[in-house]
């Protein structure tokens, strides 16, 4: 049977909206479903009030009302739409409301095909429809995974054609409400171009997979090989392993000469470096969630609280009016000791800002600018960033269903 989602403008596949950097963003945005919205730009370094969180950079689109979104986004990259409203996120997002922002280099690297992929996931239940929302059990462990996987709106694995020996950009997203996975690539030389829309120095993934929280997204050059049906495929670790997209070589070999892979070019806008001499050091402690049985591992996760404060970030379940947990001076850096004290990963998305993720014991650094991370249970992480863009910001969990219960918390630069 047919399952009724929301969508933008009435069609299943999430779009991809395509500017040049440089070129203005403008959506209108008019709410038709019975439920309040905005939409965040994951990823974005934007203007506060554009930000698209409602609840506290913006009021809530009220049913029937309409928003303008209208932006110039700072930085070319691939970044992500998705609705984020405290209290009120995992529904629009759980009924497929999800999109790519596209802002393309001035001078972008020379492909035979720019292909965007956006993994999403459903909960349906065994007619068919979707499992209703607002499920505590789901919000206080694992959130609302989906037991159907798509790309952009489709069975999986989407399938596409390249001609031999052509050059792929592909662009990958998590919009899924929860699911976090590892992709792996098979029968492909893959280089990673850039990490969550900011470019980086090319490498190979190590052992050819990457972390793939919800939020993230990556960049990636693929030189095809020469020879004629030749198969690729990116695929999703679950289960047994879930294919999410296959390339075939089909046609004439393409026979120009092109340099090896490198660099997309790096983001001018962005430090050189961090320097964390006179960084703010803060402490950022995520507690609450469910508790797992440790004599019974596979027992379902107990939770018995308040199911609308289910999380706390530094003591405190985040609703709309939040008091910032820490004010800078715009240009100050900032380094933050994440602590997961949960029974669970969970995965972090700083708004407004890129950081560096600091290496455990020194203070050097991953090689590449992240928005988005995967903390795992038990674990600190230590980031770094330049709080160069002035508002209040968040510093949000990307698994939706526990963003809406409490686990996010936010910061203010003057």
């Amino acid at each position: 049977p047919e399952t009724p989602i929301w969508s933008f403008d009435g069609t299943s596949a999430p779009p991809a909206l395509r500017v040049k950097l440089g070129e203005a963003v403008r959506v209108r945005v008019e709410n038709k479903t019975d439920k309040p919205l905005s939409l965040h730009w994951h990823g974005v370094r934007n203007k506060n009030s554009m930000d698209g969180v409602g609840g506290v950079t913006q009021t809530p689109i009220a049913p029937g009302a309409d928003f303008t979104y209208d932006f110039v986004p700072p930085d070319a990259g691939t970044f992500l739409v998705r609705p984020l409203v405290v209290g009120g996120s995992s529904e629009p997002s759980g009924r497929g409301l999800a999109g790519f922002l596209v802002v393309e280099e001035k001078a972008p690297p020379a492909v035979e095909a720019d292909v965007s992929l956006l993994m999403q996931d459903w909960r349906l239940q065994d007619d068919g429809t979707l499992l209703p929302f607002g499920q505590t059990a789901f919000a206080a462990s694992n959130g609302r995974l989906g037991n159907l996987v798509t790309i952009n709106g489709a069975n999986v694995p989407a399938t596409f054609e390249a001609r031999p020996g052509s050059r792929i950009r592909v662009r990958l997203g998590n919009a899924c409400n929860a699911r976090a996975t590892r992709i792996r690539f098979e029968g492909l030389k893959v280089y990673v171009a850039a990490v969550d829309g900011q470019p980086t120095d090319t490498f190979e993934p190590l052992r050819a997979t990457l972390p793939f929280p919800p939020g993230t997204r990556y960049d990636l050059l693929i030189d095809l090989p020469a020879e004629a049906d030749a198969k690729g495929a990116i695929t999703a670790l679950v289960g047994q392993g879930l294919q999410l997209a296959t390339v075939v070589t089909k046609g004439a070999p393409v026979t120009e000469k092109r340099p090896p892979i490198g660099p997309i070019g790096e983001n001018p806008l962005l430090p050189r470096e961090v320097k964390l001499q006179n960084a703010l050091r803060r402490d950022v402690v995520i507690t609450g969630g469910a508790t797992l049985q440790k004599d019974k591992p596979e027992a379902e996760p107990v939770y018995s609280g308040d199911a609308k404060r289910i999380w706390s970030v530094n003591g405190t379940s985040a609703t709309a009016g939040l008091a910032p947990i820490f004010t800078v001076k715009r240009g100050q850096v900032v380094v933050l000791a994440l602590r997961n004290e949960t029974a669970f990963p969970q995965a972090l998305h700083l708004h407004g800002h890129v950081f560096r993720l600091l290496h455990p014991l020194d203070d050097g650094w991953e090689p590449y600018w992240l928005d988005t991370f995967q903390l795992l249970e038990g674990r600190t992480a230590r980031i770094a960033f330049q709080a160069d863009n002035p508002g209040r910001w968040l510093i949000s969990a990307t698994v939706l269903e526990r963003f809406d219960t409490g686990l996010w918390t936010c910061f203010e630069v003057t």
